[in-house]
């Protein structure tokens, strides 16, 4: 990537990102994050997963960082 992503940029990313993971079970968050000198999305597993890792990668060009969280509940 020439330049940091922008916040516009990980905003559209972050969209399209989650069109593409909306049936994936292991995803449990989709979000933006700062990264590389600028923006980034970062895609929360409930469980490690090859094959989101090895599908985004980035998005329009924006980063991607995956990060295992585990399950999420609601707190009490």
């Amino acid at each position: 990537m020439a330049r940091p992503a922008t916040l516009e940029d990980a905003k559209a990313a972050k969209a399209k990102a989650a069109s593409l993971l909306a049936e994936n079970p292991l995803v449990n968050g989709i979000g933006i994050t700062r990264c590389d000198g600028g923006y980034g999305i970062k895609v929360n597993l409930e469980k490690p997963s090859r094959a989101v890792r090895s599908l985004l990668r980035e998005v329009d060009p924006v980063p991607v960082r995956v990060e295992v969280v585990g399950a999420i509940s609601k707190r009490s």
